[in-house]
């Protein structure tokens, strides 16, 4: 790590009391002798999260607090926009990453010349409740993608700010944060990271998400690969179905001439369904076209509302 850099850690936190107070000491004893900023992220926690930090004092810590719950992807968003770091550096509040494994990390990603480094926990210590879904969510990816990653799941992770800063969280894609980075051109690197049990507090996660995962996963490639060309993907498929349409209409058209009776057939049904599949689509695709064009070109807006902004030292820049 190099103490000229300014480091920027972005860490959300939803209830997390107990964890709190001994992720800033922890933190506090990793980053010793480097300049950086620690921004906590409160997800309207219901507990005491808030009330810990704020006790902690430490000039080093910004507290981000959001007027409602908006979910982790949204908080990680906000603590984005804030960070002034030369490297943004993520990890969970949950103090199951290790933020003795940072500065390794910062150095790989200084002399690798990557654009984004991502931990792989060792002997992972969740339950199988989380780790299934994690397993799943990593082999649909590395099947889908050709981002080769083996844990997208690890939080920690080390971005350039220009990696981080571009990237565009909202719903649930911070679990996909290194695949659309990837999908951005990031020059991604994975190395081992130390992976402990959760102390304090109670697990987010359930096997519901594994079905969240897949969705969202969708959803992902379908904004990184056909949100500025909708037409693409349905004017192809609206193509295809009317192509077929015809052919099976035209076919069944040469039938009657030659007098046979077409009325009762069910492929006669098909062909007039897959023409007006056809034109559906197609019709759909420059629709959603249009409304692309309005998208990149309206005044963009984050989907979350900031309460308050607490900085308990002088800001670096």
């Amino acid at each position: 790590m190099n103490h000229n850099q300014f480091y920027s850690l972005v860490i959300p936190m939803y209830n997390e009391q107990g964890n709190a107070g001994l992720l800033i000491d922890r933190i506090r004893e990793a980053m010793a002798g480097y300049r950086y900023e620690l921004i906590l992220i409160d997800d309207h926690s219901k507990d005491g999260t808030v009330k810990e930090i704020i006790e902690k004092n430490d000039p080093n810590v910004v507290l981000i607090q959001l007027k409602k719950n908006y979910g982790q992807s949204s908080a990680m968003m906000a603590g984005f926009d804030y960070a002034s770091g030369d490297y943004i550096i993520t990890l969970d509040g949950d103090l199951q990453n290790d933020p003795s494994d940072i500065p390794a990390m910062v150095n790989l990603l200084e002399n690798g010349d990557y654009d984004l480094v991502v931990g792989k926990r060792q002997k992972r210590k969740d339950s199988s409740v989380r780790t299934i879904p994690s397993r799943i969510a990593n082999f649909i990816i590395k099947r889908t993608t050709k981002l080769n990653i083996s844990d997208q799941g690890c939080a920690l992770k080390v971005f350039t700010k220009e990696t981080a800063k571009d990237l565009n969280l909202y719903g649930e894609n911070h679990r996909f944060i290194s695949l659309m980075a990837h999908l951005n051109g990031a020059r991604i690197a994975e190395m081992p990271v130390k992976h402990h049990a959760r102390q304090f507090g109670v697990s987010k996660y359930g096997m519901n998400r594994t079905f969240k995962v897949i969705n969202d996963l969708l959803l992902v490639l379908f904004n990184q690969k056909y949100l500025s060309k909708p037409i693409y993907l349905f004017g192809n498929i609206g193509l295809v179905a009317f192509i077929l349409g015809m052919l099976i209409n035209m076919y069944l058209l040469i039938v009657k001439l030659m007098g046979h009776d077409i009325g009762g057939r069910p492929l006669l049904i098909l062909g007039v369904l897959l023409v007006f599949i056809g034109i559906q689509f197609f019709t759909t695709g420059i629709i959603i076209d249009m409304l692309m064009k309005t998208y990149y070109e309206s005044q963009s807006k984050r989907p979350f509302n900031i309460r308050k902004i607490t900085s308990f030292g002088e800001r670096q820049s």
